[in-house]
């Protein structure tokens, strides 16, 4: 019976944990399991979590070159064992995995653009978003439920009750939706009622022109 391991693939190739067991043992169920699907393992670059154990640099380097010869890169030793990891690096393996980058913000000041509040969920009746700056909406805005933003309102979703954008009087702004059918639209002072729907729903933008509002297909 080959010994349990777990094998799971991650941004840096495949992770094997080992199961307990003496490491001989142990070793000879990896190769089993590798034996069964050859095809899959081959090329791939394995970290292997051993856990505990105390391994030396020839335990490590025999296990190597068994996967070697199975054209299977063994990369990382992950072990709690600080004799496994000295052992594991004489090797030139990595005894950790690499930490993510912190992303730098790589925004053009041109291109910077105002504070948005981001919700992601449906707004339903009673429900209100009041914000100074943008509003963006994945879900939809049911009937009753209002949202007022300072800046634009992008809803990833269907609009059905009372949208203001530009509220502090930017007539520039503009409010754009999946489906565009609303209780009530104002930007600016400018307000808005939705006329009767002719046809299937289709994205929209409304912005002001020639001083009232107009909604036109969203990416025209």
């Amino acid at each position: 019976m080959i010994p349990p391991l777990a094998i799971k693939g991650i941004k840096d190739g495949l992770l094997i944990t080992l199961g307990d067991g003496d490491w001989p043992e142990v070793a000879a169920g990896l190769m089993a399991r590798l034996e069964e699907t050859p095809d899959f393992f081959k090329g791939a670059k394995v970290i292997l979590q051993i856990g505990s154990r105390v391994l030396g640099a020839a335990d490590l380097g025999h296990l190597r070159d068994q996967l070697s010869d199975r054209e299977i890169v063994l990369w990382a030793v992950l072990s709690d064992s600080g004799t496994t990891q000295t052992a594991a690096q004489s090797l030139g393996l990595e005894i950790a995995l690499p930490q993510p980058p912190e992303l730098e913000p790589t925004i053009d000041p041109e291109e910077r653009g105002d504070e948005a509040m981001f919700v992601r969920r449906t707004l339903r009746s009673g429900r209100a978003v009041h914000h100074p700056g943008h509003v963006i909406v994945v879900g939809d805005v049911n009937a009753g439920a209002e949202i007022v933003a300072g800046g634009d309102v992008v809803v990833w979703g269907k609009v059905r009750g009372v949208v203001h954008a530009g509220a502090n009087g930017d007539e520039n702004a503009i409010i754009c939706a999946l489906d565009l059918a609303p209780t009530q639209l104002r930007i600016a002072g400018h307000i808005a009622i939705s006329p009767e729907r002719k046809g299937q729903p289709t994205p929209e933008v409304a912005r002001i022109r020639d001083g009232r509002i107009v909604a036109e297909p969203w990416g025209k």
